[in-house]
């Protein structure tokens, strides 16, 4: 049987902005790395999309990559004009976005923020990234996601 749908705010929003999207419910209330939601979701990693709050001296950043990938922080840092950024500590989260960890959207947090997805996320149809709960992703074209979002594409991924 599958989980009644409850609106996240990203849901919302999107839906306030008539953008289209699917949900898919990977089920579970604790918080999965991006790759296990992947699979969970029967997706391809490199198209499931983990958020990611930094902090530099000017502000806050959203980074969007990819599932298995790491945020290079001095790539990042160059992509938001920083000298150094560092990771937002988990019990800051919350206050800041209105999300908690494993359930943050980079749609509908409570400011806005510059975000950056990796540039990859140009390279599907469609990208699947948190819906703002844990258990929940949403499916959208990435010009669908830039019409809630002021999206930038950069490499900020760690090279392998």
């Amino acid at each position: 049987m599958k989980e009644k749908l409850e609106k996240t705010n990203a849901m919302r929003t999107l839906d306030r902005l008539k953008i289209p999207y699917r949900a898919h419910c990977y089920g579970g209330e604790e918080a999965l790395s991006g790759v296990e939601v992947a699979r969970a979701l029967g997706q391809d990693e490199k198209r499931v999309f983990k958020t990611l709050i930094t902090e530099g001296k000017r502000g806050h950043y959203v980074f969007m990559i990819p599932a298995a990938e790491e945020l290079d922080l001095k790539k990042a840092a160059q992509s938001a004009g920083e000298k150094a950024l560092s990771m937002l500590k988990s019990r800051e989260l919350l206050p800041l976005t209105g999300y908690v960890h494993g359930g943050c959207s980079p749609i509908g947090m409570k400011k806005p923020f510059p975000t950056v997805a990796h540039e990859t996320a140009g390279d599907f149809e469609a990208i699947l990234f948190s819906a703002g709960k844990i258990g929940w992703q949403i499916e959208a074209s990435l010009a669908d996601l830039q019409k809630a979002v002021p999206v930038q594409l950069a490499d900020v991924i760690v090279d392998r």
